[in-house]
């Protein structure tokens, strides 16, 4: 599992690589990107190919370390409560692989974390962050259509079609 950060996020991560890194994950690669909602440290995460996103709330300086397993216990978590079965999810959780972070981003999907986060500031509009339940936020946030290059698709379906190839 490879984590693509922004230069603010890389910061924060201790073991962020500064050379590209190969990604060997079945499912693709991940960017990720540092924002704050209510005063709180937020990591947004967003797939590269099917922009399916997912956000960790409140993080404090040693939650950085293991952002990474928390990344994959909350994506998993939405898959769970997107029905997928259990079979499936033991194949996802076996072609995650290692986690590993680096600092070679892609306009694009950093275009498509933008709009994401524009998407969400209006979901949780005047509730703290910390109020909001992180699942319900991630699925309704991956019900939204978004395009990739001119082509419209969305997340949550492009997704479901990605973990079912496996």
């Amino acid at each position: 599992m490879l984590f693509h950060c922004t230069q603010k996020l890389s910061i924060k991560i201790p073991d962020c690589a500064a050379t590209p890194l190969t990604d060997v994950s079945p499912l693709g690669s991940w960017h990720a990107n540092l924002y704050r909602y209510s005063r709180r440290q937020c990591v947004l995460f967003c797939h590269d190919e099917t922009r399916y996103c997912l956000l960790l709330a409140g993080l404090l300086k040693d939650d950085f370390a293991v952002a990474g397993h928390l990344q994959r216990e909350l994506f998993l978590a939405s898959l769970r409560a997107l029905d997928v079965p259990a079979t499936t999810l033991k194949r996802v959780t076996l072609a995650l692989g290692p986690v590993q972070f680096d600092c070679n981003t892609n306009r694009s999907v950093l275009g498509g974390l933008r709009t994401a986060d524009i998407d969400l500031s209006w979901l949780i509009c005047d509730t703290p962050i910390l109020e909001c339940d992180p699942l319900k936020l991630c699925l309704q946030l991956n019900q939204r259509p978004t395009s990739i290059k001119g082509r419209y698709l969305m997340p949550q379906r492009a997704m479901l079609e990605r973990v079912a190839q496996l």
